[in-house]
């Protein structure tokens, strides 16, 4: 094929702490094939698993030459598994939901997300929902920042790094992209993606897509159902004039995965599952237990250079996310609890009588919870000589609703209904409910940069400083609940600077020094949460203090067009680290956040890659990290005194591994691509055992799991560009593991205290990686 103009994402400002404030991009002449109708060049190192870097902080990213070969029922976080100090746990095979993420001993709630550089993640349970940002199609590049997020980056809570995605531009040609996947579990995707191309002289193009997927779930009955839209509109005039609009929509319902204690796991194994059947009584009946993930995304980025040394960056963005979350549960049928009052007979038909005699109503317990936020990110940079200042403002706004309902159960299964509607109110007309909270947040944030370049460029000094403001109210109309009312007033001021020398065209060293916070996660942190099975709160809000971390890096690159390098050491120390747990409400199958503050962190290690360009068609890939991070403090806990009175002592876990925190990973990638016809890649991934306990007596053993694409891609037929088949086998070993812990304990054994109180065993839940799974696409551009 002629050699043709080939665009690649640049990876942020060389040797600044901001990132890139429009997205850039460099013209690249490829003669070795060219760009495929799915977007890959075969040019990045690593088969797409290592493109350059030039920020003077520890980033990676993968671009469309690995994106495109992985499955497409995947997402961003599944797409950046390999890559050094990320740790992916998927629950399913094929990467549909239910993912974790942990980088240097940060769970994802520590990590930004940003999309088109807006942050896409829920705003105050920091869940980034992944699986419904973008189909894997549409994605461009995804860009990992481990340990440093950027200075006008719009988070608040990434503490532990920086994850942002970008999606393709639109085709300056008239056409689209068909892609048909099918394989094992009954999966499915059909994928249509069109191209206005340039129209007419107008300036602007854009495409817009829409997706169907489902599968079953791999183990257990139930399964998923998505619909996706995307769309991305460009324009773009003058001297880097553009405005951007990338607009949208998920409708998504998956079935709920039980997770295993250690004990479950031992007796069952992959068999703890949501039952198939129902019966009176049967709260894990499957179609109980699900959640839906719907969103509604609206990002305008705009980019104007008002003179010829002075531009502004203006983002806007409107985000709706909503639920619901349902759960089984059995319930009272009279003398139960609304908040703190207790209720009389609810007068509902289908009751059952227990084993302890009670009479009881199965019923479905609906969170339909509900989340807006509308937001706008503005800099502006002036450019003297060598010199850049740069000022930027954010203002977000978020409205948080959600009332959490019970609906009965007929004797087939069916709940009078599962999205909030027909729940069953008291004699007075209220609703029953757990909690019925109303959540405000706003954050304004202001920062100030200023970049110096000398020595022709070589070498960059950049400075910076943010002050972050965020402000919460909430409010719980549940009887009983107290405070009624809660606020949250979160001020900190947050340095950063960063220096990078470029000691020879190919070699580049930096080093930075990097603040960060994290404001308390989860509307439960601010409020009570009642169950009618309880006459009083199931979980309390805590005290909770900001995190923070301060966070120093030194780091060297080498990339000389074959052999690609980065290496770097890294500092971490946090204060007020609020371990996020995942609990059940107690008799019920509903999942809730609970923060629980440990104290201080620290975490240091190294963490490298290394990947070569296309040589003789192969790119091999390899990355690795090496962890020690380790609690500073002395854990507080709930403990029984001698007296058989209930106190608070504490364990002796100052000096213990963090949960969660593996101290080795690794992986190893081989791609082929002939650029023509044959295609293929292998990938390895190792993760060290994890602890889930703060004693670390309790822990999950290191895995390994392994996937394969082949591929081939057909010569033109007609108006069709590029058809290809493509094969993916992902855990071609069908290790049957537990991935990842979900939630955390104390200690599962029966401890003293420091002070000789008695500390109960708890009993953590796991997640279960996903078992072998073949998926076949067909695809062609036209």
């Amino acid at each position: 094929m002629p050699a043709q103009p080939v665009r690649h994402a640049l990876n942020g400002r060389a040797g600044s702490v901001l990132g890139p404030s429009v997205p850039q991009t460099e013209e690249i002449s490829v003669s070795a094939g060219g760009r495929h109708a799915d977007g890959t060049t075969n040019t990045t190192p690593g088969g797409g698993l290592m493109p350059v870097q030039t920020a003077p902080r520890s980033q990676s990213g993968v671009t469309r030459d690995w994106i495109a070969k992985q499955p497409q029922t995947g997402n961003i976080s599944s797409m950046i598994a390999n890559l050094p100090g990320v740790v992916y746990a998927s629950q399913s095979p094929l990467g549909t939901a239910g993912d974790h993420i942990t980088m240097r001993g940060m769970n994802e709630s520590q990590i930004g997300y940003l999309f088109e550089g807006a942050p896409l993640a829920d705003p105050i349970n920091y869940e980034p929902y992944t699986s419904m940002l973008v189909d894997t199609e549409n994605l461009g590049s995804v860009t990992v920042s481990q340990g440093a997020p950027d200075l006008n980056a719009p988070l608040f809570n990434a503490v532990g790094g920086q994850i942002s995605a970008t999606e393709m531009n639109p085709s300056h040609k008239y056409g689209g992209f068909l892609s048909l996947m099918g394989g094992t579990h009954s999966a499915n995707k059909e994928f249509l993606r069109l191209d206005t191309g340039d129209i007419g002289n107008t300036g602007i193009r854009g495409f817009a897509s829409f997706s169907y997927l489902s599968n079953n779930n791999w183990r257990g009955p139930g399964g998923l159902t998505r619909y996706h839209v995307d769309s991305k509109f460009v324009k773009e005039w003058g001297d880097g004039n553009s405005i951007t609009a990338i607009f949208g929509f998920n409708r998504q319902e998956q079935t709920s995965w039980r997770e295993p204690t250690a004990a479950q796991w031992r007796q069952y194994g992959t068999g703890l599952n949501y039952t198939p059947t129902y019966y009176p009584g049967n709260s894990t009946y499957y179609k109980l237990n699900f959640g839906d993930l719907n969103s509604l995304d609206v990002i305008v980025p705009m980019h104007f250079t008002l003179a010829h040394d002075l531009t502004l960056n203006v983002t806007p963005y409107f985000v709706h996310q909503n639920g619901p979350s349902v759960g089984g549960e059995n319930i009272p049928a009279s003398g139960g609890y609304y908040g703190t009052m207790q209720y009389g007979d609810l007068n509902q038909p289908y009751s059952y009588v227990n084993a302890s005699g009670q009479r009881m109503l199965t019923t479905a317990g609906v969170d339909p919870w509900n989340q807006k936020t509308g937001a706008i990110n503005t800099s502006i940079d002036w450019t003297t000589g060598i010199n850049t200042l740069s000022f930027g403002y954010w203002y977000s706004y978020t409205m948080h609703e959600e009332l959490s309902t019970f609906s009965v159960v007929d004797p087939s299964g069916r709940a009078a209904n599962a999205y909030g509607r027909y729940p069953i109110t008291l004699a007075d007309g209220s609703i029953l409910s757990g909690y019925n909270l109303n959540f405000m947040q706003q954050v304004n944030a202001l920062y100030l940069a200023d970049t110096l370049r000398l020595l022709n460029d070589r070498l960059v000094l950049s400075a910076g400083f943010r002050a972050a403001m965020v402000y919460r109210q909430g409010t719980n109309d549940v009887p009983g609940a107290a405070p009624y009312k809660t606020t949250g007033n979160y001020f900190e001021p947050l340095p950063q600077f960063a220096a990078s020398y470029q000691v020879t065209p190919h070699d580049q060293i930096y080093l930075n020094g990097t603040t960060a916070f994290r404001a308390p996660e989860s509307v439960e942190a601010y409020s009570q949460i009642f169950d009618p099975n309880a006459s009083h709160a199931v979980e309390q809000p805590g005290s909770l203090k900001s995190e923070y971390t301060i966070a120093e890096e030194i780091g060297y690159r080498h990339a000389d067009g074959l052999v690609n390098f980065q290496m770097s050491f890294f500092n971490i120390n946090l204060t007020n680290h609020q371990i996020t747990s995942s609990a059940y409400i107690p008799n019920t199958n509903m999942l809730i956040s609970e923060p629980i503050n440990v104290g201080g962190q620290t975490s240091r290690g190294v963490q490298g890659e290394i990947g070569l360009k296309p040589w003789h068609h192969v790119s091999p890939y390899v990355s690795a990290q090496y962890l020690h991070s380790t609690m500073d403090n002395n854990v507080p806990v709930s403990a029984t005194n001698a007296a058989g009175q209930s106190v608070i002592d504490y364990l002796p876990t100052a000096g213990k591994t963090t949960v969660g925190a593996p101290k080795v990973t690794a992986a190893v990638g081989l791609a082929y691509d002939d650029n023509r016809r044959f295609f293929g890649n292998f990938d390895l991934r190792y993760v060290g055992s994890q602890y889930s306990t703060f004693m670390n007596d309790q822990s999950i053993p290191g895995y390994v799991v392994s996937d394969i694409t082949l591929g081939y891609r057909f010569p033109r037929v007609g108006r069709l560009k590029g058809p290809k088949v493509q094969l993916n086998l992902v855990n071609i070993g069908n290790n049957l593991y537990r991935s990842a812990p979900g939630s955390y304990a104390a200690t599962a054994r029966t401890q003293k205290g420091i002070f000789g109180s008695s500390v109960a065993a708890g009993s953590p839940v796991y997640l279960t990686g996903g078992n072998f799974a073949a998926l076949v696409t067909l695809s062609t551009g036209f």
